[in-house]
């Protein structure tokens, strides 16, 4: 992980919601939530750095080889 592109999207989106939050409070509780679930979904993807990961054949061999080593027992 990157920890500066890491830090600085969460900075970011501390900022929006410092900005965008006094506007969001009158509405209802269906926006705030869509606001907060959209910007942790959108913060979330950021933060596991697509772009540079490795494909999925990789986290699938990484989640199940302590199953495998199991099996062999």
């Amino acid at each position: 992980m990157r920890w500066g592109i890491f830090l600085g999207t969460t900075a970011v989106v501390a900022l929006i919601v410092l900005y965008e939050w006094p506007r969001i409070k009158q509405n209802p509780k269906k926006d705030k939530v869509a606001f907060v679930m959209l910007l942790f979904i959108g913060w979330g993807l950021s933060a596991f750095d697509l772009a540079h990961m490795t494909g999925p054949s990789i986290w699938i061999e990484a989640f199940f080889e302590p199953f495998g080593r199991f099996m062999e027992k």
